[in-house]
């Protein structure tokens, strides 16, 4: 039902920050729980963090823990992901997604290119 879609990929250099969006349509994320994934060429896709649109509790991997943060804006059922001290590992195709609270991630937008350089 829901349909997402990324934005906010791009190229930056590392120590930059970048701000991704997830706009859902169709639907609302009131039911959800929202993740954030990547995957960068020749590697396993990676999760990232989640929200839980109820509640708004959030979950990251430690990777990017202290770095990134997932944020909501109930008003234009919107999830972002701030990206700060990015670096070049960083470097991947980042997918929203959702799931519901008790299920699996069904939903996913269709990527957006981040690109961190040294």
């Amino acid at each position: 039902q829901v349909q997402l879609a990324e934005s906010g990929g791009g190229l930056v250099q590392a120590g930059g920050s970048l701000r991704l969006s997830c706009a859902a349509s169709g639907g609302t994320f009131s039911i959800y729980v929202v993740g954030w994934f990547r995957q960068a060429p020749g590697k396993e896709r990676e999760f990232v963090g989640s929200l839980n649109w109820s509640g708004g509790s959030t979950d990251y991997a430690d990777s990017v823990k202290g770095r990134f943060t997932i944020v909501r804006d109930n008003a234009k059922n919107t999830v972002y992901l701030q990206m700060n001290s990015l670096k070049p590992e960083d470097t991947a195709v980042y997918y929203c997604a959702s799931r519901p609270y008790f299920g699996t991630y069904n939903r996913w937008g269709q990527g957006t290119q981040v690109t961190v350089s040294s």
